[in-house]
């Protein structure tokens, strides 16, 4: 399986996934800290691939997105972006607006 399909796995099983440096627990940059931030403060449930116990993947994911920076956030199969992107939404509301019509927000 090459690691274009591994990834595209990970992005297509769950409604929500965080590519970035460290853990949600135990962020490793502050990108990803404030990726974390955001979907936590949101109630989203999401899956994270830490990408610095991947080279595969850390690699990968910049071709499979063609973003050239990690964190990368993917909702139901959609890229939206990295951390810069995702604060600019939150903060227009449009985060929220679409994880609560994906019935992506815990109640």
């Amino acid at each position: 399986m090459s690691v274009n399909e591994r990834i595209d796995g990970i992005v297509k099983t769950n409604d929500v996934v965080l590519f970035m440096k460290g853990t949600p627990l135990f962020p490793q940059c502050g990108f990803s800290s404030k990726a974390v931030a955001i979907l936590d403060h949101l109630g989203v449930t999401y899956e994270s691939v830490d990408v610095l116990q991947d080279m595969e993947i850390r690699s990968g994911i910049k071709e499979y997105s063609d973003w050239p920076t990690i964190p990368q956030l993917y909702v139901k199969g959609e890229f939206l972006g990295g951390s810069d992107i995702m604060m600019e939404m939150y903060e227009a509301g449009e985060l929220q607006e679409l994880v609560t019509s994906q019935g992506l927000a815990k109640a």
